[in-house]
């Protein structure tokens, strides 16, 4: 039930855990407020050999993480407002992935809008261009919402009807935590909307679109953003490997 840290907080940390562990240098009853770190030195003499084995243990930590971030594809999306990275995960989602993925290598997100905007609840797009033309599609996608992953905030889930497995290209990316969208039971009103994915950077834009203000336009009668908010280009990263 929770999000994913990103690796480079996980570096960090552990580099810290492994340079007091080697100087041994600390007092352990000083404590900074903020972060919980020990604050005062001891014993100076262990200064050095003692940061040069947190360096080594911390690149090593990035081997590993980098290895598992590899993995995982990444698709950037930029809009007229900036951009966002969303970090997938086929192995917990496969066939929603690699749907989304197509759409991203077809171009199909080019120029289309965030069309409906809520917030303290979610950002819908992926299906209509600026003229509020809807977007062709392939067939839809089977749900893969049992795969437990829960709508935390800034995960991304495939938008879809009353239909459990009616899912094409729409998406949206949570701005809470939304636990009612999460699967329940096998049957239309439980089977909940698919994460399959997590922005793992370009959270403060997320944000700010979430708090844009709306109104209606097009065949919507509300929700709309009144500044229109365009993704201009979607594309899969390379590979970190």
């Amino acid at each position: 039930m929770f999000a994913r840290i990103p690796a480079k907080y996980l570096i960090i940390d552990l580099c810290v855990i492994h340079y007091l562990i080697a100087c041994s240098y600390v007092e352990p009853t000083l404590f900074s407020h903020t972060h919980g770190y020990p604050m005062k030195l001891l014993n100076k003499n262990n200064f050095v050999p003692g940061l040069l084995l947190a360096i080594i243990s911390a690149l090593a930590s990035m081997t590993v993480h980098g290895a598992d971030a590899a993995e995982n594809p990444r698709i950037k999306m930029t809009t007229n407002l900036g951009g966002f990275i969303i970090e997938l995960y086929p192995e917990k989602a496969p066939k929603t992935v690699e749907n989304f993925i197509q759409y991203v290598n077809d171009g199909h997100y080019t120029n289309t809008i965030f069309h409906r905007v809520i917030e303290g609840f979610m950002i819908q797009g992926g299906g209509f261009d600026l003229e509020f033309k809807e977007k062709e599609t392939r067939a839809p996608v089977q749900n893969e919402a049992d795969n437990l992953l829960p709508n935390v905030k800034f995960s991304i889930a495939m938008a879809r009807t009353p239909d459990p497995h009616s899912a094409t290209a729409q998406f949206f990316l949570n701005s809470a935590n939304n636990e009612f969208l999460n699967h329940r039971a096998k049957n239309n009103s439980g089977w909940g909307y698919t994460v399959f994915g997590q922005v793992i950077d370009g959270q403060k834009l997320v944000e700010w679109i979430s708090k844009t203000p709306t109104g209606s336009a097009g065949p919507f009668p509300k929700d709309v953003p009144v500044y229109p908010v365009v993704i201009e280009s979607a594309e899969v990263l390379p590979s970190n490997k």
